[in-house]
This record gives structure tokens, C-alpha cells and sequence, in this order.
């Protein structure tokens, strides 16, 4: 797969290949409940970035996942770990990981600022996950190394500002001179030659990855996305934390409760503790919270990541092939 070289408006050369040690630019999601480590590994043994998503984990259960993933993997170096930065333990998290060798960190959910000086003083690679490009220029001024710019299609938490990935990547690669990441609705090889035509130097990839023999994901759960269509997420819980999730019984109860206009506390109280852990780990359908990205109806299999990975880059190279030429 041959990726060229983009440049910035100052003609300066950057690529994700050069910045990580991955052989694609492409970057497996640190989703909770899903990314263990043995999602990452197979990640990585494909030539991807392999990312142990710790926001569902405590450290101890973290440190299980790194070590399990290192004894699967031939590429160590190619794993990274995602750190929600607002939870109590995020820091706890880091230096877990960095005591056992991780060097590339995506922090997400909290200030750029409060860890980038910190993790690269310890030699590490830094990637923040953003919404906006006033976000991600603060991300840059931090010294982060890269940016995950995460349009409102994506599954999971997303930012408030509901700015889709097609309008967002080119914004924000105009908006800073570090390298862009593009996530939320990339689900193939299409969604990656757009991407890389809106400037992004590489995808980040979550819904595709959850329907994968390596995900942690239950099969319940998995086949649920295998009989999406195109209208089964929603945006819900602005009030709170908005986040994307399948249409469900937890869903409807909670769409009730917006629509008569409920406070935050009352839409906390609904989502009390471990609904994600219940759907998507758990296999409760009804009751769980099932986070998922609006690209969900184009995953028809459940493949190793292996195979999801060489099907990219052959969707990839037929979609670079088929553009239209103007002279």
C-alpha cells in the first residue's frame, strides 16, 4: 500500500508512518469493553497501531491486558494504550503503562495540557483525541505530537459541536501543521481514500474493529451490528455526556426522558453505573448501553483483524484507483 506524502500549506513533508512505528497508517481505536489486549496485538502483528482502551479498566486489569498483549504480539512496539483523561486513575493509568514499556499514548476526554509535557519528557509519543479546530490548535501549542480529529458519526463520546468529519478534517489539518488523524464514519477503504483527500495523514478506525474474531466485544453484541441499517445510532445525553449508541430499550427510556426535557441528574440517575459493561462486554441488548459509530450498517462480517486489515487496503487502492482525472 503506498500512501503519498502529504504537505502542509508550507510545503513541510509529514506522515503517520514516520511519526509511529506501523507499516499502515491506520490506527485501531481504544474502545472500553472492546480493545483489549488481544484486539491490540492482532493489530499490531497486522501492521496497524494496536490500542488497549484502559477507560473501561482499572490499573491492575490494565497492566493484565499490556502483558497479555505483549506475549501476543511480535511488534511490542507497534502497541499504544488510550487514557480517558477524566477519570480518577488516568494517571495511575500512565505510569502503569509507561513502567511496562509503552511509549505511545492517545489521551482523550480531558485538557491536552494536562499530561503531553510529562508523558514526552519520559520519551513517550503523544495523540489527543479533538472535535474542533480550536481544539486542536490548543493540542499543538501543547506540543502533542499528532491529532485525532473525531467527527460526530463516531460511536462512543463524542464533542458537543457536532461538526461531521467531512467538514472537520479539512479544517483542522488548515488549522495546525502536526500530522491529522481522521475518525468517526470511516468504516473501509473508501472512507480512508476520503480522508486521505481531506488531508488526514491517517484513520482511526472503532466500529469496524468491534466486529473482529480478536474484539472483546460479546457475540451478542457483535451480531447486533451485523443486523444494523443505517438509522440504528443516535447522539443522546447532550445534557450530560453525548455519546452514540444503538437504538434500544435503554435508548427509548432515555430519548423519553430528553424529550421531556429532564435535568442532567435525571439522566444520570437513568444511566447509573455499568450499562456499557452490560451491553457491550455482557451482551445485554435491552438494558445496556451499546456504543457505536454511524458506520455500523456497512460491517457485514466478523473477521480476524487480519483479514479486515488486507481488506482495507485493497478497498483502498480500488477507491485510488477509480477517481475521476481532470486535465
Amino acid at each position: 500500500m503506498t500512501i503519498s506524502k502529504a504537505s502542509d500549506h508550507n510545503g513541510f513533508m509529514k506522515t503517520i508512518t514516520s511519526l509511529l512505528p506501523i507499516k499502515y497508517p491506520i490506527i485501531q481505536a481504544g474502545m472500553v469493553w472492546v480493545s483489549g489486549g488481544k484486539l491490540a496485538a492482532a493489530s499490531a502483528n497486522a501492521g496497524i497501531l494496536g490500542v488497549i482502551g484502559s477507560g473501561s479498566m482499572k490499573p491492575e486489569l490494565l497492566e493484565q491486558h499490556i502483558l497479555k498483549a505483549k506475549t501476543l504480539t511480535t511488534h511490542p512496539e507497534r502497541l499504544a494504550v488510550n487514557v480517558p483523561l477524566l477519570y480518577e486513575k488516568s494517571r495511575q493509568q500512565l505510569e502503569l503503562a509507561l513502567g511496562l514499556g509503552i511509549k505511545i499514548f492517545i489521551t482523550s476526554a480531558g485538557s491536552p495540557k494536562t499530561y503531553t509535557k510529562w508523558l514526552k519528557d519520559q520519551g513517550a509519543i503523544v495523540i489527543h483525541v479533538t472535535s474542533s479546530p480550536e481544539l486542536a490548535k490548543k493540542c499543538e501549542a501543547t506540543g502533542c505530537d499528532a491529532i485525532v480529529a473525531e467527527g460526530f458519526e463516531a460511536g462512543g463520546h463524542n464533542g458537543r459541536e457536532e461538526i461531521t468529519t467531512m467538514a472537520l478534517i479539512p479544517q483542522v489539518v488548515d488549522a495546525v501543521k502536526i500530522p491529522v488523524i481522521a475518525a468517526g464514519g470511516v468504516g473501509d477503504g473508501r472512507g480512508m481514500a476520503a480522508a486521505f483527500a481531506l488531508g488526514a495523514q491517517g484513520v482511526q478506525l472503532g466500529t469496524r474493529f468491534v466486529a473482529t474474531i480478536e474484539s472483546s466485544a460479546h457475540a451478542n453484541f457483535k451480531q447486533t451490528i451485523l443486523n444494523s441499517h443505517p438509522g440504528s445510532t443516535m447522539l443522546m445525553m447532550k445534557k450530560h455526556v453525548p455519546v452514540r449508541l444503538f437504538k434500544n430499550k435503554f435508548y427509548e427510556e432515555m430519548k423519553k426522558l430528553e424529550d421531556q426535557c429532564a435535568s442532567e441528574d435525571e439522566l444520570v440517575k437513568l444511566l447509573g453505573h455499568g450499562r456499557a459493561k452490560a451491553g457491550m462486554l455482557d451482551g445485554d441488548l435491552e438494558n445496556g448501553e451499546l456504543e457505536i459509530g454511524q458506520i455500523c450498517s456497512l460491517v457485514h462480517d466478523c473477521p480476524s483483524v487480519a483479514v479486515v486489515v488486507e481488506n482495507l487496503i485493497e478497498q483502498y487502492q480500488r477507491a485510488q484507483s477509480s477517481l475521476p482525472i481532470f486535465r
